[in-house]
């Protein structure tokens, strides 16, 4: 596995490494996994103490009734006892380690998860992500919880046994300890060949997992395109390959099972018979036999036990690793070493030599230079393609430059912290992603801190006057995504909570476009007061809502063609006033096509 480091909390570290990455949260709780440590020792030591102790009092019995019989049951019921309490104070124990384990590791995760750049999560099924942390969580629990029940105990009983058949016989106990390491081995190289097998079944219940997720978020356009019988059949075949998977697995296990089941039968079968022939030569004691049947059957069920609780740790192991390898991608986006933060953000913005290119190859933008002043309105208009949406992507730092400079108020983004650089901007998107949450919690979502009075002036600044017509009120869960909203509504939240941020600088990526008239005009009047006092950059499908800007950047393959006044582009020959035309054009045929600028 491989062993890449994952910068995290400081100069905490997550790996990539399973065995690494438990022996992590190991050390953080290590007092509680110590009690069931040693709750489990000294359990399995009180068993084997107590079949030692049946011994004796079988030899007690055996010397007749004036025999001290009383003191032989008053310890064989001690040991009983003590073990029985063993294992409840590492039960006890487990309740509150295993499962603050599972949740520092789902917090960690998460932590890490969201440290990742827009990009990470664009090329990713969001349920797939959101599942493999609950699927790694789970695996460690039932790592730890059959390691501690399921591995450990029939380790620490075989160990015992045949130090305790070695009181009575020394060559019988080393070949015993010769055959359970023979044994062992070969169970371990098997379960290793297996790896990839379970892998792949890992893998396509990831699959499994992130494809219910996405059809499940989807419904209404799955519904609207009438695929609900398509899409039942493209997640049967996907359920289908998970179970031919995990059977292929579960297979290849059992199969190790039948190994270890021949080979334990065997060496038992062998242990009882030459304890018998002992006793028929008197060298041994009936108590003797009785002990080498207890043992005989302890190694059996500890070996037995053994195996089935490896394989079931294999499975587990590479569920766990196929989500580590997943997860733990190093971030490609991180502030440099003690990056200081942005300082007195004026508004002002500067691209300087700026050349971007997407992962395949194809280049956006090439020694691309502008220039914004504080306060300054500047709408980027272009066809499809032409890099304007990338711009926004890159000012925000969705994005990293290859070559050039981005910087705000003089002070280059990439060397200030991330955290400083988002509080400088507020976003109004095309398509306003809300939460499952209130009205009221989404619009404070831009400034947390904010007073229920501050939230309501934002909204009525955005014109938010349909809030109290709502179900509830302010208090009106939105639904996924704001399903619950209209267009309008949402972008009115949307504008509503870049008033409550207040940044500096406020970028409209396509604000208005999705909208129809009525809401254009409403969401319109809120932008223009949302617009007072701030450096804007705004991405238009309507050229219109660019009119009272104080400049236009018009942009073709990356570059800038037209610059100037809306007054002044439009008296002149170029794209802009080409892409004016066929608008006014269209708007005068009543074509509600425009050409996408």
């Amino acid at each position: 596995m491989a062993s890449a480091k994952t910068r995290m909390r400081g100069n905490d570290e997550l790996v990539q490494s399973p065995a690494g990455f438990l022996l992590r949260y190991f050390r953080r709780h290590l007092v509680g996994h110590a009690v069931i440590l040693a709750s489990v020792f000294a359990g399995v030591g009180f068993s084997i103490s107590s079949q030692y102790a049946v011994k004796h009092l079988v030899d007690v019995l055996m010397a007749g009734p004036s025999a001290p019989i009383w003191g032989a049951f008053a310890l064989l019921a001690g040991l009983i006892t003590a073990d029985n309490l063993s294992w409840r104070v590492g039960g006890w124990s487990a309740t509150r380690t295993f499962v603050r384990v599972t949740g520092d590791i789902r917090s960690d995760l998460f932590r890490h998860l969201t440290g990742h750049s827009t990009a990470y999560f664009a090329d990713r099924q969001p349920g797939t992500l959101a599942g493999r942390i609950t699927a790694t969580a789970n695996a460690i629990y039932q790592v730890e919880s059959v390691f501690a029940w399921n591995v450990l105990p029939p380790c620490i009983a075989v160990c015992g046994a045949v130090l305790v058949m070695g009181l009575i016989s020394p060559m019988i106990a080393g070949v015993l300890v010769l055959t359970s390491v023979s044994l062992g081995l070969l169970l371990v190289r098997l379960a290793s060949s297996g790896r990839r097998l379970h892998h792949s079944y890992a893998a396509d219940a990831a699959a499994v997992d992130g494809e219910l997720v996405d059809v499940i978020s989807n419904m209404p356009l799955v519904r609207a395109f009438g695929a609900l019988g398509r899409e039942r059949a493209r997640f049967g075949s996907l359920l289908d390959r998970e179970m031919k998977t995990r059977t292929t697995s579960l297979r290849y296990l059992e199969r190790l099972r039948i190994v270890h089941a021949v080979t334990t039968a065997l060496m038992t079968a062998g242990l009882l018979a030459w304890a018998l022939m002992k006793w028929q030569q008197h060298a041994i004691t009936t108590g003797d036999v009785v002990l080498t049947t207890t043992m005989g059957f302890t190694i059996l069920h500890g070996t037995r036990d053994l195996a089935l609780a490896l394989v079931d740790c294999i499975q587990h192991f590479a569920r766990l690793s196929e989500a580590l390898t997943t997860l733990l991608v190093p971030h490609d986006m991180v502030d440099a070493p003690n990056a200081p933060r942005l300082t007195n953000p004026n508004g002002s913005v500067a691209f300087e030599g700026v050349s971007f290119a997407y992962g395949d190859g194809r280049e956006v933008l090439h020694d691309f230079n502008l220039r914004i002043e504080a306060g300054e309105r500047v709408g980027l208009v272009g066809r499809s393609g032409s890099g304007k949406s990338t711009l926004l992507a890159l000012l925000q730092r969705i994005r990293d430059t290859e070559h050039g400079t981005i910087r705000i108020s003089g002070q280059p983004i990439g060397q200030i912290t991330q955290e400083s650089l988002h509080s400088a901007i507020s976003v109004v998107p095309q398509d306003v992603m809300l939460f499952h949450r209130s009205v009221m919690d989404n619009i404070r979502y831009g400034c947390p801190d904010a007073t229920d009075e501050e939230v309501m002036a934002a909204a009525e600044a955005a014109g938010c006057d349909f809030i109290p017509l709502l179900e509830n009120g302010w208090q009106t869960l939105v639904g996924d995504r704001g399903v619950k909203l209209s267009g309008g509504q949402r972008q009115r939240i949307a504008i509503a909570r870049a008033f409550l941020r207040d940044a500096p600088i406020l970028l409209l990526d396509e604000a208005t476009s999705a909208l129809d008239s009525e809401s254009e005009m409403a969401v319109q009047r809120a932008l223009d007061r949302l617009m007072t006092g701030r450096t804007v950059i705004a991405v238009a499908h309507r050229l219109s809502t660019l009119r009272n800007f104080d400049r236009i950047v018009v942009m073709q393959d990356g570059e800038i063609v037209q610059d100037g006044a809306p007054v002044v582009l439009e008296r002149q020959e170029g794209l802009y006033r080409e892409l004016l035309q066929r608008q006014a054009f269209s708007v005068g045929t009543g074509d509600t096509h425009h050409e996408r600028v």
